[in-house]
C-alpha cells in the first residue's frame, strides 16, 4: 500500500506523467457524460424494470457499465470490437498471411487493429439490429419508421465507435490500456447503484449476508492480486564469452513466467460469446416460427447466469481462452532460439528445440493453475448468490478481476515511466 501510494505521489511530481493521468480522466468524465445520453424512441422506466427483474440483462449492464439500462447512444459498448478481436485472433490461426502480419512487430500489430476496427462496425450494426428487435419484442420500443430506424441503428453504431476511438487515444496519450481501462470505468460506475439496490431492500439476515458476500470480496481481490503477481523463475546461464580482450557473458539471469500469463483477456472474450445463446433466444422467443420459439425459451432456461449449463459453458470457455490467448502471446519456440542466440541455455536442458520443449512443458503446466483459478473466479457469483441468497448485487468475480487486473498493469505501467523518466535524467 505504501509503495503504491509513493508511486502515485511521484508520478504527480513528473509532469508528463501528470499530464497523462488527467488526460485519462478526462476521457473517463467524456464517456460518462455520453453515457446519460439517451437514444430516442425507448420507454426507460420500462427499461430499467426489465433490467432490474432479469438476471441475464442485469450482467449484460453490469459490464456496459450501466449504458444499457439507460439506453444511452455508448449503449452497445465496446461489445462489437471483443468480438471482432476475438474473430480476428481466431482466422489468425487459420491464414499464414495473418500469421505472418501478427510477427512483424508493430506494424503488423497496427494494420490488424486496423482490419479489427474495420470489423467492429459491421458487428455494431448486427447488434444493434438485434438490440432493436430484442426491445421491440419486450415492448418497449414500437415499430420504427425506416428513417428513425436508421438513425437508431447509425446512432448505436457510432457510439461504439467513438468508445474505440476514445479507448486509443487513452493507449497512446495516456496511462495503460484504453479499452481496458473503459470497460474497468464502466464496471466501476455501476458499483455504487448496485450497492444502493442492495441495502435499500436489506433486512436483518440480508445485512449479515451482504458481510459476508464483502468478506468474500475482500478475498478474492487478495487472491487475484497474489496469483497475477505469481511467477515460475526458469534460471538461465550464459557462457561466458572471450572476445579478443574483451570477456562477455558468465552471468544466471531468471526467465519469469506468470502463472496468469493471459491476464483479464480471457475472461473478456468469454463473457462476449456466454451471453451470446441468451441475446439470440430472447430475439427469438417471439418468433411466429413455433419451433423457434420453443428453442429460444429451452435455451433461456439453459442459459439462465445462475444455471448449471451457463456456468459449465462459462468456465469452459475462460479455460480455453486462457490457453489459447497464453499460446497466441507467448511462444516457446522463439524464447528457446532467442537464449540460444544470446549464448544461453536451462542447466540440465540443451539448447534448441528441447529447450522449447521444457518451456512448453512447464508452461502448460502452470497455465493450468491460472485457466483453473480464472475458471473459479468466473463462477463465483453462483456461489455467492446461493451462499447469501444476494441476487441484486450481481457484480460477482469476473469484474472484480476485470478491474483489479487493471489497476494492476495501470500501476505497472505508471511505475515503469517513473523508471524511464529517471533513467532519462541520469543520462543527460
Amino acid at each position: 500500500m505504501k509503495n503504491f501510494l509513493d508511486v502515485l505521489k511521484n508520478s504527480f511530481k513528473s509532469p508528463e506523467i501528470r499530464k497523462k493521468i488527467i488526460f485519462t480522466l478526462a476521457i473517463f468524465l467524456v464517456v460518462r457524460i455520453f453515457a446519460h445520453i439517451p437514444v430516442a424512441g425507448v420507454d426507460l422506466q420500462a427499461l430499467k424494470n426489465l433490467f432490474n427483474s432479469n438476471q441475464f440483462f442485469s450482467l449484460l449492464d453490469i459490464f456496459s457499465g450501466g449504458t444499457l439500462s439507460e439506453f444511452s447512444i455508448i449503449g452497445l459498448g465496446l461489445n462489437p470490437y471483443i468480438n471482432a478481436s476475438i474473430i480476428l485472433q481466431l482466422i489468425t490461426m487459420v491464414f499464414p498471411k495473418l500469421e505472418q502480419l501478427s510477427k512483424e512487430g508493430e506494424a503488423g500489430r497496427r494494420k490488424i487493429n486496423q482490419y479489427t476496427r474495420m470489423l467492429t462496425i459491421p458487428l455494431a450494426v448486427l447488434q444493434a439490429i438485434g438490440m432493436y428487435a430484442l426491445l421491440k419484442s419486450q415492448g418497449i420500443m414500437g415499430t420504427l419508421p425506416p428513417i428513425t430506424f436508421i438513425s437508431f441503428i447509425a446512432t448505436m453504431t457510432s457510439g461504439t465507435v467513438l468508445l474505440v476511438w476514445l479507448g486509443e487515444l487513452i493507449t497512446e496519450r495516456g496511462i495503460g490500456n484504453g479499452i481496458s481501462l473503459l470497460i474497468t470505468a464502466g464496471i466501476l460506475g455501476r458499483i455504487p447503484i448496485l450497492i444502493g439496490q442492495t441495502f435499500s431492500t436489506a433486512t436483518a439476515e440480508t445485512a449479515m449476508n451482504t458481510l459476508i458476500l464483502i468478506g468474500m470480496g475482500l478475498l478474492v481481490i487478495a487472491s487475484i492480486i497474489m496469483v497475477n503477481e505469481a511467477t515460475r523463475q526458469i534460471t538461465v546461464f550464459y557462457a561466458r564469452r572471450v572476445r579478443g580482450n574483451k570477456t562477455a557473458g558468465g552471468q544466471t539471469t531468471h526467465l519469469p513466467l506468470r502463472l496468469n500469463q493471459a491476464g483479464v483477456i480471457p475472461i473478456i472474450f468469454a463473457v462476449s460469446l456466454v451471453l451470446l445463446p441468451s441475446m439470440l433466444a430472447n430475439f427469438l422467443r417471439t418468433s411466429p416460427n413455433q419451433i423457434l420459439s420453443t428453442i429460444a425459451q429451452n435455451i433461456n432456461i439453459w442459459f439462465q447466469p445462475n444455471g448449471a449449463i451457463y456456468n459449465i459453458t462459462y468456465f469452459l470457455l475462460v479455460v480455453g481462452f486462457t490457453y489459447f490467448y497464453t499460446a497466441i502471446i507467448f511462444n516457446p519456440k522463439k524464447i528457446a532460439e532467442e537464449i540460444q542466440k544470446h549464448g544461453g541455455f536451462i542447466p540440465g536442458i540443451r539448447p534448441g528445440n528441447p529447450t522449447s520443449a521444457y518451456l512448453n512443458y512447464i508452461l502448460t503446466r502452470i497455465t493450468l493453475v491460472g485457466a483453473m483459478f480464472l475458471g473459479a473466479i468466473a463462477v463465483l457469483p453462483t456461489l455467492a448468490g446461493a451462499t447469501t441468497g444476494i441476487q441484486s448485487l450481481f457484480l460477482g468475480g469476473t469484474a472484480i478481476l476485470i478491474v483489479v487486473s487493471v489497476i494492476l498493469e495501470t500501476f505497472k505501467a505508471i511505475e515503469a515511466q517513473l523508471v524511464m523518466r529517471n533513467y532519462d535524467g541520469f543520462l543527460k
